[in-house]
């Protein structure tokens, strides 16, 4: 497979904030701890502190979450004080969801290897934390195979990881090709949380892959300190609305907006916000729900199970359980993660070193060939389609479709006849220039008509042209946010594999991968 780069921002695809980090903009410095690069490790190791009780917390629950998987991994690993996790995280979209979680992924076990040989006193895991708990169901009940887009409808509520996914039974019946990993995955679980553990330790369990749930009683408990915190006294919302306003003076557009409690309670079929009412109690939202301030914290303390931390404070749940140094995220996630520092720092928890995924534009064979006829760089690939045609039936016409030269000539003698015509009367001029404007306007269209007429003297070549664009970035989107794996997983069971071979998790650039 033959890579070629290009610079993310030359694709036209990304926000300012997430390019400016990637370039190590010097602004940006006071949002982050440190710049993700490989020597940045060794003092991240030397920062972050994981007690041994925590570890015990963390292998047990990872233990009971694995105990029905066939081909587990060995978890004992966390408990060595020399072990650290790298982690991503996503939701559960089904069958994966779009190309761009399978690199995320990636990303992370790569990243994992390149430390282990670049530290090898420690041991790295790589881990994916399952957004098991949320509740936006919309995001994740679809996906997109061969060009075809299929959707899982249901009447279950609430967080996503607990719903039952034998529902899918419908959707397999209206997929024309056999998925049996998915088929033992999605009918022999209980719960989405189950099933996508099952399915991704099949595709990368052996590459050390670990995939936590966290949402558990025990490992709530751990973090059960910071909720309740965040019931009494708030200090996140503010906290984060502090660096989002200071972002927003460098001119960034921020990505997140906190709540005053940035917790969800958390129920079978149900997950909605809790708010602190004038009178000092609790309520959750859109529901009956009400508690006193004691209530809710002999709550937290019984069934710490029942709080949902939101966008603001998962994060720094996700670094309080784990004996994390990493985090790979997205060119969405990676800027709201500049916003939540001030939080880190106000619970003195160590900001992990925040990586963004690979990116990548997978070109299969046939679509390869028709790129080299048709003559195509990869910096035109990434153009906007119109763009991209004028200028491929520019480059291919045997004669110039513009009237450059010719106007050079019949403005010079314009030019001539507007200082006769003021010369013989003043008044004159605005005609003059009306029957200017009236030519320019003839040649402007003369020129249309004679792209158009090249266009179908070229319609073979722009037909093709169109038909690779189309296929490589489906809906005028980066393929990689809309298409499935299994499109190129079905037809080359070794896709996996080759990404996980040409990905290098330090090099921020855009790769075009063709066969």
């Amino acid at each position: 497979m033959d890579c070629q780069y290009l610079p993310l921002r030359s694709t036209g695809q990304f926000s300012s904030l997430f390019l400016d980090y990637i370039t190590k903009t010097a602004s940006l410095a006071p949002f982050y701890n440190r710049f993700p690069e490989i020597t940045a490790f060794g003092d991240q190791l030397a920062e972050k502190s994981f007690d041994e009780s925590k570890r015990r917390i963390l292998m047990d629950a990872l233990e009971r979450q694995y105990s029905s998987i066939a081909n587990k991994p060995d978890v004992s690993v966390l408990l060595q004080p020399n072990t650290y996790t790298v982690t991503t995280g996503h939701q559960l979209n089904i069958f994966t969801g779009p190309l761009y979680i399978i690199y995320k992924l990636i990303t992370t076990i790569n990243l994992a290897r390149k430390l282990k040989e670049t530290y090898p006193d420690y041991n790295f895991v790589p881990v994916y934390w399952m957004a098991t708990e949320d509740h936006d169901f919309a995001e994740i009940n679809h996906f997109s195979m061969f060009g075809r887009s299929y959707t899982w409808q249901t009447e279950q509520r609430g967080a996503v990881g607990r719903m039952n996914p034998k529902e899918l039974a419908t959707l397999f019946k209206q997929i024309p090709e056999k998925l049996a990993l998915f088929e033992e995955a999605y009918l022999k679980h209980d719960t989405l949380a189950n099933a996508a553990r099952c399915y991704v330790n099949e595709l990368f369990g052996a590459e050390g892959l670990i995939c936590l749930d966290a949402d558990d009683a025990e490992l709530k408990r751990v973090f059960a300190p910071i909720m309740r915190d965040e019931l009494l006294h708030q200090h996140s919302g503010e906290l984060v609305q502090q660096r989002t306003e200071q972002l927003e003076e460098l001119g960034y557009k921020t990505v997140i907006a906190p709540r005053d409690i940035n917790l969800f309670y958390l129920d079978d079929q149900l997950r909605e916000r809790i708010e602190r009412k004038d009178d000092g109690t609790y309520r959750v939202v859109h529901t009956k729900l009400n508690f006193s301030e004691a209530e809710l914290l002999t709550l937290l303390d019984e069934q710490p199970e029942k709080f949902s931390p939101n966008v603001v404070l998962r994060p720094l749940y996700q670094e309080t359980i784990l004996p994390n140094l990493a985090y790979i995220g997205g060119p969405s996630e990676v800027p709201y993660w500049l916003q939540l520092k001030g939080v880190f720092d106000h619970f003195n928890t160590p900001f992990p070193i925040l990586m963004p995924r690979n990116f990548a534009l997978y070109v299969p064979a046939v679509a390869n060939k028709r790129i080299c006829k048709l003559g195509l760089t990869p910096e035109e690939l990434f153009q906007d389609t119109l763009k991209l045609k004028h200028e491929y039936i520019e480059h291919h016409a045997r004669h110039t479709l513009k009237f450059d030269n010719e106007n050079k000539v019949v403005n010079k003698a314009l030019d001539a006849i507007l200082h006769k015509a003021q010369m013989v009367d003043p008044t004159l001029e605005k005609a003059v220039l009306a029957e200017t404007k009236r030519f320019a306007n003839a040649i402007a269209r003369l020129e249309k008509k004679m792209r158009r007429a090249e266009e179908r003297n070229q319609e073979t070549g722009v037909r093709q042209l169109l038909a690779v664009k189309s296929e490589l970035f489906p809906n005028g989107g980066l393929q990689e946010r809309s298409e499935n794996f299994l499109t190129f997983y079905l037809n080359d069971k070794s896709f996996l594999q080759k990404m996980l071979t040409v990905f290098d998790p330090f090099d921020y650039r855009m790769q075009i991968c063709m066969e």
